[in-house]
């Protein structure tokens, strides 16, 4: 037999690092399958009703949650191995502390459950991705199932739970004019929960919310219909030609959440928010906390994440568009310099303590 040839190792080679390395890799696939197993438990009901704390088998869980026993136990044994439940082998038992239920359902501060859906979401559209790498452009918003329903559910956590105590007081005269009754426009969105909760707090004012999904709109404007807020309207809208389409000092408030870095020609969005704003008005703009630099975001608690999410959705839906391809982590600078390219006068930036992964601008003409 012929010895196969053996890879040649560089001069500089560190045995050490890439043991590191490689015991990193493992760490991360176990972490990154246990995020699978959490996304699955969030969307089948499974961590809801492991809330109570309470040993269960796998046969009560399953007929609790209405899942087929199989899966359940099998779930479970994942969950066991990953140490996110707690398995007694004698009484065939499982149970969900209380520090990971605060922490993986609706019962705490924050469900951090809803974030476990980005990677296996992305992942369905990896081979558009790739056929990106090799031919270029990007992936349409239609190829993302259930996109707005997860993005709805992040800015439940993000926005609205701070929206009217901490978000609007950031331009301290907003809550008293929306109170006497003012023009709002948010633009990008999505399934419209934000302006939904300000309608129904801010009854005098009048609101209005563009988006580009038919999908997002349809469920805004039946929700909106349901909970019977008429002064809010919804319609499907491409925003690319903002900067010319745009009505001219006609909204005392503009918004934009997580929505500039998206679209296809970000600078015309934000051209046209400048003009449709009147001179007293304010721009309100929630978007990712980033520099604009690789290096400086080599510190980010969540740089890696969401630049994976920036090849996989932000980036590459706007390259589908024949636009700039801005990207999740176009960061302070870029951003700073496309106010005032818009010709903003006042830009102020916060940061909330309880969101590491967003800037909060405020704007003005």
């Amino acid at each position: 037999m012929t010895a196969q040839a053996q890879p040649s190792v560089p001069a500089n080679f560190d045995a050490s690092r890439a043991a590191d390395f490689e015991s990193r890799f493992v760490t991360a696939l176990n972490e990154g399958a246990m995020l699978q197993l959490i996304s699955l438990a969030h969307r089948s009901g499974l961590l809801t009703q492991l809330t109570d704390g309470e040993p269960v088998t796998s046969n009560e869980l399953a007929a609790k949650a209405k899942l087929d026993e199989r899966y359940v136990r099998e779930w479970l044994g994942g969950a066991t191995v990953a140490a996110l439940v707690e398995h007694d082998p004698q009484a065939m038992t499982y149970r969900l502390p209380p520090e990971h239920a605060t922490l993986l359902t609706d019962g705490g501060e924050a469900n951090l459950a809803v974030f476990s859906q980005y990677l296996p979401l992305m992942g369905q559209v990896e081979d558009d991705v790739l056929e990106c790498f090799q031919h270029g452009g990007g992936v349409p918003y239609t190829r993302y199932a259930r996109f707005h329903q997860v993005m709805a559910e992040d800015s439940g956590q993000t926005v609205l739970p701070v929206l009217l105590d901490a978000i609007l007081p950031l331009a301290p005269e907003l809550p008293e004019r929306l109170v006497q009754g003012i023009d709002v426009l948010d633009l990008g969105c999505g399934r419209g929960l934000a302006l939904m909760k300000l309608a129904k707090h801010f009854p005098k004012s009048r609101f209005t919310g563009y988006d580009l999904s038919a999908e997002a709109i349809g469920w805004a404007t039946e929700q909106a219909a349901r909970r019977g807020l008429t002064n809010l309207r919804f319609e499907e809208r491409d925003l690319s030609d903002f900067d010319r389409s745009a009505p001219a000092q006609c909204y005392d408030l503009v918004t934009t959440f997580d929505a500039i870095h998206d679209q296809a020609h970000p600078l015309n969005l934000l051209k046209g928010i400048r003009r449709t704003l009147r001179e007293d008005g304010v721009y309100l703009a929630q978007d990712i906390h980033a520099s604009s630099h690789h290096h400086g975001d080599r510190d980010h608690p969540l740089g890696t994440l969401l630049y994976t999410l920036s090849i996989m959705h932000c980036m590459s839906v706007s390259l589908a568009q024949g636009g700039e391809g801005l990207g999740t982590m176009w960061g302070r600078e870029k951003a700073r310099e496309y106010f005032g390219k818009a010709s903003f006068g006042g830009i102020e930036v916060y940061q909330l303590p309880h969101d590491i992964q967003n800037d909060y601008w405020v704007l003005r003409p």
